[in-house]
């Protein structure tokens, strides 16, 4: 089994968040040579302004 986590920002549209999730059980599922089934993905939703780079947030 694998478990991919991903994090963006929010606020994108539920069908965007079901492409990249299928686009990353497919990848997943060709790099490692399993099952789309052995494939879990979690998706983590951070709010604009709760992210920061080089501490500037983005």
């Amino acid at each position: 089994m694998a478990i991919v986590t991903i994090v963006i920002h929010e606020g994108r549209d539920q069908p965007v968040k079901d492409r990249l999730m299928q686009a990353l059980t497919e990848a997943t599922c060709q790099s490692l040579g399993i099952e789309p089934r052995q494939v879990r993905v979690v998706i983590q939703e951070v709010p604009r302004g709760n992210y920061a780079v080089a501490g500037k947030t983005v």
